[in-house]
């Protein structure tokens, strides 16, 4: 059983490799010190991938909805709206679990040991709602309110939440441009902070980032119970022993509710079934 749950860990991992490397590709973005800004750009990656990444082919649907929430015209918010719903009415969470980068970071961080591992704690359900508050206050009302003389809205969540951002995209540009080394301020001070405690709270809790401050795992999550690839237990099946809740490090218990939002469907609870009951 252990060696399928690893094999399955090793096979996640290379397809989260694999899809970060695909999506930040433009190398000579690394050389120059310069955000590619070509047509791909116009598109959407289903994960959280910062604009901003200087290998960045695509644009992150989070910070692309923030960008034109509050604009008059509408059409590419449609567009990015619409990107979001069939993604996750396709999927649900699946896009947390095998495709996100920052999702990646965090599952190899979580492997450094560390005295003690943290899998719940008090408030730990409470704190799970932050997500969707976040999605709400930082990524529609302040850019949709806060506007300025033009009508645009700022990406409110990017400038003073995202540690994907701050990862991916402020430390590269920061390291390869001495213009903006000379121009950096508290905002980027800030930013690091969250960064360094997001990486440190990820060797202790498993995906911490995603559990509590992701706000394109709330919109996803959403979409966890109704999405056409979903999992189903077989109830004739199981044996309710609990394998598949004690192996969940997500703390969801898959009997209770085989797609519940906080499932990331990374696979794990499949494989630790001993009498596969999990499709």
């Amino acid at each position: 059983m252990d060696r399928r749950k690893h094999a399955n860990e090793r096979k996640r991992h290379g397809v989260q490799i694999l899809w970060a490397f695909l999506t930040n590709s433009y190398l000579m973005g690394f050389v120059q010190g310069k955000i590619y800004k070509g047509k791909l750009k116009h598109l959407c990656v289903p994960g959280l991938n910062c604009y901003s990444c200087p290998g960045a082919l695509g644009a992150c649907p989070i910070g692309a909805m923030q960008a034109v929430i509050g604009n008059w015209n509408f059409k590419f918010a449609f567009y990015v709206a619409g990107f979001l719903m069939f993604v996750g009415a396709l999927t649900g969470r699946v896009v947390c679990g095998w495709l996100c980068p920052f999702g990646l970071v965090q599952d190899l961080l979580h492997k450094i040991p560390f005295p003690k591992k943290i899998s719940t704690f008090p408030g730990d359900r409470l704190l799970r709602k932050l997500k969707y508050v976040i999605l709400l206050v930082f990524v529609i009302l302040l850019p949709m309110v806060l506007v300025d003389v033009l009508g645009q809205g700022a990406p409110y969540f990017c400038k003073l939440i995202c540690p994907a951002g701050t990862l991916e995209g402020g430390i590269p540009l920061v390291l390869l441009n001495k213009s903006m080394r000379n121009a950096l301020g508290w905002l980027y001070a800030w930013k690091n902070l969250l960064l360094i405690v997001t990486i440190m709270a990820s060797m202790v809790i498993y995906r911490p980032f995603c559990k509590y401050i992701c706000p394109l795992g709330a919109v996803y999550s959403v979409f966890n119970p109704i999405s056409v690839f979903r999992y189903r237990i077989d109830r004739e099946k199981c044996v309710d022993c609990g394998a598949c809740a004690r192996a969940c490090k997500m703390q969801v218990n898959p009997v209770a509710n085989g797609n519940h939002p906080e499932c990331i469907r990374c696979g794990v609870c499949k494989k630790a079934c001993p009498v596969k009951a999990i499709h």
